[in-house]
């Protein structure tokens, strides 16, 4: 896929570790407000939505245009959210996922973590690998392509 024209909405579901590295790749380079996350014990749900870039039409290109698409992305049987090196009261800050992995712990739970450019994180405990994601919006064209150490 190599054109906006060929853009089909993504609608993803991760319930292991090979469906969860997909749902990564998707995501990053994703931009979102610090505000745009949250946690919902009550719900154990962890909830956010974000820029995501559209790589599946960017394909070896490396002038634009290129496009971002609203996406929104759920975890559930989540336990508990810690955010490190992230300011809580920076609502408005602007930052980018670069992966999301799974760490098993001996019992069968483990740990999301979210890792951010800069050196955020955000963990969050789990009973299991239980995410979604899915498009919410058209998508817009953007110039700029993400940039990778190579």
């Amino acid at each position: 896929m190599s054109s906006l024209r060929d853009y089909k909405p993504v609608r993803l579901m991760a319930g292991d570790q090979e469906d969860l590295g997909i749902l990564s790749a998707c995501l990053q380079d994703a931009v979102a407000k610090l505000g745009d996350f949250t946690f919902l014990p009550e719900q154990r749900r962890f909830a956010f939505v974000a820029n995501r870039f559209l790589w599946e039409c960017a394909g070896k290109r490396k002038a634009g245009p290129f496009a971002r698409v609203r996406a929104g992305a759920h975890f559930d049987d989540v336990t508990s959210a810690k955010f490190q090196h992230l300011r809580s009261d920076a609502k408005d800050a602007v930052v980018e996922l670069l992966s999301i992995a799974f760490k098993a712990t001996e019992d069968g739970t483990g740990e999301i973590v979210l890792d951010f450019a800069g050196g955020g994180v955000i963990r969050l405990e789990v009973e299991s690998i239980n995410a979604y994601m899915s498009d919410i919006s058209e998508p817009w064209r953007t110039r700029a392509k993400p940039k990778h150490d190579e």
